[in-house]
């Protein structure tokens, strides 16, 4: 278990807008990892909570939450990252379990996957973001003594910039087979990025590649605007995700790489909540109605 992280240090890049989302994740990942029944380990995003002015009275364990699992926010949202995490962890090494050897994180995050999986030794994980939010992930886990698993290489850049050559400067090889990961990401996209995004993905992947990644559904997100969800959220620590939520029509990225010649599947999250037996299950009003995680595989050739 790792030590004391530094308190109190440099947020830029985490302390607003959809940084501060990453901060969420990282508290919903502390509480599933205190749980007796936990889908997910990552000992380190406590540290990262603890580590924000933003977050420094947000619950890192279910207990500390007076309603505990009653409550939308640190009970019901926070299984659902708990059961994202685990899933797209399982996405990943299953992966890497065939002749992958490159993942790639897009929109990484406090993303702790480089140093807590159990990743083949050759295995090379490039980390997308924004170097604000790189740079304090970075000061938290060297606070920690952490080190990864398995080669890492952060890549500081926006997506919204040129992050195809400061990838493939980075070390990736797009002749090599390749996993990417898209959690949490596109629903924050406008339309036309998000379809910029997975075309470039493509024209970056050769036979043997993966990718998975997070959409959203529904027609009119500002139907759910009074879910309990999005109202404990916004009321709980001030993240009003509809505002960051891009509201415009969303692609269908599924259909665009099934007509690249990809193998996809879309799946709802309840899916997996019936399939290990913990996690959130619909409801009335439900915010996360029109999630989908979608798989998809370009075929050997």
């Amino acid at each position: 278990m790792p030590g004391t992280a530094p308190q109190q240090t440099d947020t830029e890049g985490v302390d607003g807008g959809v940084g501060l989302t990453a901060l969420l994740v990282a508290a919903a990942r502390a509480i599933e990892t205190h749980r007796h029944d936990s889908l997910a380990q990552d000992v380190y995003a406590e540290h990262f909570v603890r580590a924000a002015r933003a977050c420094a009275d947000w619950p890192v364990r279910i207990e500390q939450v007076p309603d505990g699992d009653n409550n939308p926010l640190w009970g019901r949202f926070a299984r659902y990252f708990g059961l994202r995490t685990r899933v797209l962890d399982d996405f990943l090494l299953q992966a890497v379990g065939t002749s992958v050897r490159q993942v790639v994180l897009l929109g990484a995050g406090l993303d702790t996957r480089a140093f807590r999986l159990d990743w083949p030794s050759d295995v090379v994980v490039f980390e997308i973001d924004r170097a604000g939010v790189l740079a304090f992930k970075q000061q938290v886990l060297t606070g920690l003594s952490a080190a990864p698993r398995v080669k890492r290489v952060p890549v500081p850049v926006d997506l919204r910039a040129d992050w195809v050559t400061a990838l493939t400067t980075a070390g990736f090889d797009p002749a090599a087979p390749s996993v990417w990961l898209a959690e949490g990401l596109l629903f924050y996209l406008p339309g036309p990025a998000e379809a910029y995004l997975i075309d470039t993905v493509d024209r970056l992947t050769t036979a043997g590649s993966a990718l998975a990644f997070e959409a959203k559904l529904e027609k009119d997100l500002l139907a759910y605007r009074d879910s309990p969800v999005y109202t404990a959220t916004r009321e709980q620590i001030g993240i009003d995700l509809l505002h960051l939520f891009d509201t415009g029509p969303r692609p269908d990225s599924a259909g665009a790489l099934t007509a690249k010649g990809w193998s996809t599947s879309m799946h709802t999250p309840f899916e997996f909540t019936r399939r290990h037996g913990s996690g959130p299950l619909p409801e009335p009003n439900d915010a996360l109605e029109g999630n989908r995680w979608v798989f998809a595989h370009k075929p050997r050739l």
